[in-house]
């Protein structure tokens, strides 16, 4: 149980080191490549139209670009966010049908008849009732955290 939630924390701080590292390689790459084309941009405008259509042209330039950057980012965020539903709907899957075999298992099943016999269903009845209560609590907090938004 411990190693699922070290292992999604492990997988979330990983993507999110992934893209932050993408976007600071994109973003330096970027600034230096728009740095050299408004540069080009604004000495060709100055020199043909004059100097604020040179800085209105520098400025669309940058526009553009932090729409493209933009654009890649939300794109990139979106599949991320696609792979971890794919994943909390599998690991649910895998939940469930773990349950199943352990409920039929003949030795679990023995088990707990033997339980039954040495404790008593008398004093049995309580136990499992506040044990289904917790359970109850347990379930209802996993799936209000599986509904919240990712931000």
């Amino acid at each position: 149980m411990f190693q699922r939630f070290i292992d999604d924390f492990k997988d979330s701080t990983g993507n999110a080191l992934r893209l932050t590292s993408l976007a600071v390689a994109m973003a330096v790459a970027l600034f230096v490549t728009l740095s050299f084309l408004c540069a080009a941009a604004f000495v060709y405008m100055l020199q043909n139209f004059g100097p604020i259509e040179a800085c209105l042209t520098g400025a669309g330039i940058f526009f553009v670009a932090t729409l493209i950057v933009a654009s890649i980012y939300m794109v990139r965020q979106e599949r991320i966010e696609a792979r971890a539903a794919r994943a909390a709907e599998h690991a649910k899957e895998n939940a469930k049908s773990a349950m199943h075999t352990a409920l039929a298992d003949p030795m679990m099943v023995a088990a707990g008849l033997q339980v039954i016999r040495a404790i008593g269903i008398k004093k049995l009845i309580p136990i499992l009732a506040v044990g289904g209560i917790a359970l109850g609590f347990l379930a209802s907090r996993n799936t209000q955290a599986d509904q919240t938004p990712a931000e």
